[in-house]
């Protein structure tokens, strides 16, 4: 059996690296599978790329002008929508004629068209789709978000700057993939059951069978190893439990980085007793942004709790990172911090979480360095010794703290 793949790239986009993974395990499974793209980043024998020329490129452009027109001319969402009027005609091409089944991928942004894949279908030959995003369901869009308007008919959309038109482009092009996929055989298939479910509602797929098959991946590559050497070859201490959440592009809400900020918000309420053993781990592009997500949210809860102490005599905020952070120096009136010696830290380091002492320097260097973090202390706590020492050192601040504290609220 021969298999064809089609996909817009063959290396770029979370759609063609499983479009690209499957093919090779088809081959290893004895089929004879190829892909089809515009965009060829290899050298892959396997992979047949489309012939390039300005009219390729003149299809791109063309594609996102009628998108931007309808937009009223606002840059806003113009990726965020593909209407498939532009494309090339592969039923032509051997590697088409060849093939005994047509599996479409991602094949927006010029690759294919309506008319194109009209064309594969009236070929008669079968066709798989997996669906890498919703747009397949929808009139226009790649992810719905709130809308549901593609479960009944697309219109108004949300994703058109000030149109909100009943007859928009949304709706133009909801009615034309209706007319396509009637009375066609399309076997439509959906790598997350959170995407199965969607494409079950659209109006456009009533009548057509919907099946969720998750995206392959090499298991001789991804596969359970040692723990305790994996989280110190990643700099991940061993003695928390540890949250894992990656994606393309971290701040992208389409991702799912809301649903983090929300599940550590309700952790953090629901099991205090958590907060010392748990940890966050984000990998991806813009993973730093993270922390600008979650700073608000943070800030809030402080703002909360110090107005739940306001009768207490004073408080402490716990922050380990305050200096890399200025916004929690607002909500301070002294900075304490508490110091050793880089080798006395680096060496009760490895004795918490095993790491050596090149590990712990090279977590050391994303941090503020000591001396940064004295020249902002206002008092420090002298660590280095027994817990002995450091208790009688606490209770002499306590004291210290409950004198400015007390003299505060006289002058006040």
């Amino acid at each position: 059996m021969r298999v064809l793949l089609i996909n817009t790239s063959e290396r770029i986009g979370g759609a063609a690296i499983a479009a690209s993974r499957l093919m090779e395990s088809l081959k290893n499974h004895g089929i004879k599978a190829k892909l089809l793209v515009r965009d060829k980043q290899t050298d892959q024998i396997s992979v047949v790329s489309l012939d390039h020329n300005w009219r390729m490129v003149w299809k791109f452009v063309w594609e996102r002008i009628v998108i931007w027109s309808a937009n009223r001319f606002n840059k806003k969402n113009i990726f965020a929508v593909d209407i498939a009027n532009t494309g090339t005609d592969i039923t032509s091409l051997p590697e088409f004629q060849h093939a005994d089944v047509i599996h479409l991928h991602w094949i927006n942004q010029g690759m294919l068209s309506l008319k194109n894949i009209e064309k594969i279908l009236a070929s008669g030959k079968p066709v798989v789709w997996t669906m890498h995003d919703m747009w397949p369901c929808t009139g226009i869009c790649h992810h719905a978000r709130e809308c549901t308007h593609y479960q009944q008919e697309c219109h108004n959309c949300p994703f058109i700057h000030g149109g909100r038109g009943k007859r928009d482009l949304s709706y133009r092009i909801f009615h034309k993939k209706q007319a396509l996929y009637r009375n066609r055989h399309i076997n439509f298939v959906t790598c997350s059951r959170w995407l199965e479910e969607r494409a079950r509602t659209s109006a456009l797929f009533c009548g057509h069978a919907v099946t969720c098959i998750p995206n392959p991946i090499n298991t001789n590559l991804f596969k359970p190893r040692n723990r305790q050497e994996a989280r110190s070859r990643c700099l991940l201490p061993q003695d928390k439990k540890l949250m894992l959440f990656g994606s393309v592009k971290i701040t992208d809400k389409r991702k799912g980085i809301d649903y983090l900020i929300e599940s550590c918000r309700l952790l953090a309420d629901k099991h205090p007793e958590l907060r010392e053993q748990l940890g966050v781990v984000v990998f991806g592009n813009q993973s730093q942004q993270l922390e600008n997500l979650l700073l608000p949210l943070i800030l809030n809860k402080i703002q909360l709790q110090k107005q739940q102490l306001a009768s207490s005599t004073y408080g402490i905020v716990d922050v380990p990172l305050l200096i890399e952070n200025p916004a929690f120096k607002a909500e301070t009136d002294r900075i304490l911090v508490v110091d050793v010696p880089e080798s006395v830290q680096i060496e009760r380091v490895h004795q918490r979480n095993g790491f050596s002492e090149e590990q712990t320097r090279q977590i050391m260097a994303t941090q503020a360095s000591r001396t940064d973090r004295l020249l902002h202390a206002d008092d420090v706590l002298d660590n280095t010794h027994s817990m002995e020492e450091a208790k009688i050192k606490v209770a002499r601040l306590h004291q210290y703290y409950q004198s400015i504290a007390q003299t505060l609220k006289e002058t006040a």
